[in-house]
């Protein structure tokens, strides 16, 4: 099973990405992962992207697509992945369907999960993390035990700065010029997914179109 799974920032796309990866066991692949790893293990493709991130200019496309492509080719993708994070721009999703064409890959499912700005909003600006041991809380829906306090390891609790409402609002607006495009360029592809519901409600209507 191939999937791309797509959404605004805090619409719960890496929630629900771990819950379907764990289901249907097959790889959850995330474009800042890749990053990460290339870079970490010194590799020609990582050592390319980190000239960029080090300047704090954005990796080039085509960078990211080669990164994408050797991780295809990798054995635990045999039996399917999840895309989460990739595509983000028509540009890409256009990049994308050649690799899919030239490695003879066809995506299964295109899900969507859909969420009004104003309700991420709301759900971002209550959310707390540890700087410690990096768990995360939400004031909405996962509240610590005690107040500011990290049940894990008892540290204090913090808002982050790209945490603030201003902050999300400016990537939500990133979000409407440059992804949200993509719904229209996939098309009759796509499947929709209510966002506001509770998690296992969202879980349940995900699992229903992928079963």
């Amino acid at each position: 099973m191939r999937v791309i799974l797509l959404g605004p920032p805090g619409c719960g796309k890496g929630t629900q990405a771990e819950i379907i990866c764990k289901n249907f066991e097959i790889p959850h692949i995330s474009t800042g992962d890749i990053l990460r790893d290339n870079v970490k293990r010194g590799t020609e493709i990582g050592s390319r992207a980190k000239s960029f991130m080090d300047s704090g200019s954005l990796v080039p496309d085509e960078i990211i697509i080669g990164m994408i492509k050797d991780r295809f080719s990798e054995d635990d993708c045999k039996n399917g992945f999840l895309l989460d994070g990739f595509p983000r721009t028509i540009a890409q999703a256009e990049a994308l369907d050649k690799l899919l064409k030239k490695m003879k890959i066809h995506i299964d499912y295109i899900i969507n999960i859909d969420v009004p700005d104003e309700n991420i909003i709301n759900r971002i600006s209550k959310r707390l993390s540890c700087s410690n041991c990096g768990d995360v809380y939400n004031l909405m829906f996962k509240k610590p035990k005690k107040e500011m306090v990290c049940d894990s390891c008892g540290f204090k609790l913090h808002q982050r700065d790209d945490d603030k409402e201003e902050v999300i609002r400016n990537r939500l607006e990133v979000y409407r010029k440059q992804t949200a495009p993509l719904i229209q360029y996939y098309n009759k592809k796509i499947m929709n997914v209510d966002g506001q519901q509770s998690i296992n409600e969202v879980t349940k209507d995900i699992l229903k179109i992928l079963k």
